[in-house]
């Protein structure tokens, strides 16, 4: 018998004989089913329990004598465990946020219950929830709508169609997907499902998904279900790296993203080494900023630099052909 039932069974003892004055020990101890000599046993650690301080009167008092003698309980100075217990602000706070969150992600026939599960457990919390209220979570995820239409169709386990946005790729693509499961993490909310085409299991941030349309296909069971995807301190220390001088106008991507290793340059430049999780997500950067942005090392991240020189000339290419004008003086 390990010590977390011994625990859970004192605690439930302590009531039970304050109101039983008496309590046969044979009877008690078939009623929590153990035997006499369990019991017995929890007793004499009962009777070494109480408030802080340990003192005689801060201790659950219980007539051994009795017990041994006769073969009876009598339990006493233990009303404070019959008190209503009260949340503390750091038990409420994350029960709090935790429906907070999940009220964040779920759909509206979840909300509902979502929001009369918070306002019961800020009542019965009472002061120790305003500790809770100076603290907020917030997912970037879908509107209300998307939210219900995933949350439906997982329980239905029925397929969708879905027109999303990727960043990565700058581009909307329509594809149809078995959805499995809502997640988090590092603030953003995830579509885990399996696309049928282009074939394979793939990872939707909610934010980018634009439309959800129901087939009223079924899903099917796909294999080889992937493991969760690491969180972002995890992905940052597998990610390839990429070190970049910033020209003095663009020191603040410094800022805005996560880097390392900053040194400063004799003219306000700035050398800094960024995590690259996604090569589109360096070749984005570079077009951008051009000249402001330039790749020090590795040496094969040249090859990004040559894609995001390439992809210029074809974009300055169509402006020529629709806009002489624009195009000389893009090129300037």
């Amino acid at each position: 018998m390990s010590a977390r039932d011994q625990v859970g069974r004192m605690l439930a003892l302590v009531p039970y004989l304050q109101a039983r004055p008496n309590a046969p020990l044979a009877e008690v101890a078939e009623h929590f089913g153990v035997s006499p000599e369990q019991l017995r046993s929890d007793l004499s650690v009962l009777f070494m329990c109480g408030l802080p301080g340990m003192m005689p009167d801060d201790l659950i008092e219980i007539d051994m004598d009795a017990v041994d003698g006769r073969g009876v309980i009598n339990l006493s100075n233990a009303d404070y465990l019959s008190r209503p217990l009260r949340f503390t602000p750091a038990e409420i706070t994350p029960l709090i946020l935790g429906l907070d969150l999940i009220r964040e992600l779920a759909g509206p026939e979840v909300t509902t219950v979502v929001d009369s599960a918070a306002r019961k457990l800020r009542q019965a919390a009472g002061e120790a929830a305003s500790e809770a209220g100076r603290l907020t979570v917030t997912v970037l995820g879908a509107d209300a709508p998307v939210r219900g239409q995933l949350s439906e169709a997982i329980e239905a386990g029925e397929r969708l169609r879905l027109t999303y946005d990727s960043e990565s790729r700058a581009e909307r693509t329509v594809r149809e997907v078995d959805p499995v499961e809502i997640s988090t993490r590092d603030g953003f909310a995830y579509l885990e499902a399996f696309s049928l085409q282009p074939e394979g299991w793939r990872t939707f941030r909610l934010d980018r998904i634009v439309d959800v349309q129901r087939t009223g296909e079924p899903a099917l069971d796909h294999p080889d279900r992937p493991a969760p995807a690491a969180d972002w301190a995890q992905a940052l220390a597998a990610a390839d790296r990429v070190r970049l001088r910033l020209a003095p106008s663009a020191r603040w991507l410094a800022e805005y993203h996560v880097v390392e290793d900053l040194s400063e340059g004799p003219d306000g430049s700035l050398d800094a080494t960024f995590a690259i999780g996604d090569p589109h997500w360096l070749t984005r950067l570079l077009l951008q900023w051009g000249a402001q942005v330039r790749v020090l090392e590795p040496a094969d991240t040249e090859l990004e630099a040559a894609e995001a020189a390439e992809a210029a000339e074809a974009a300055l290419a169509a402006y020529r052909a629709t806009d002489p004008l624009g195009a000389t003086e893009a090129t300037g």
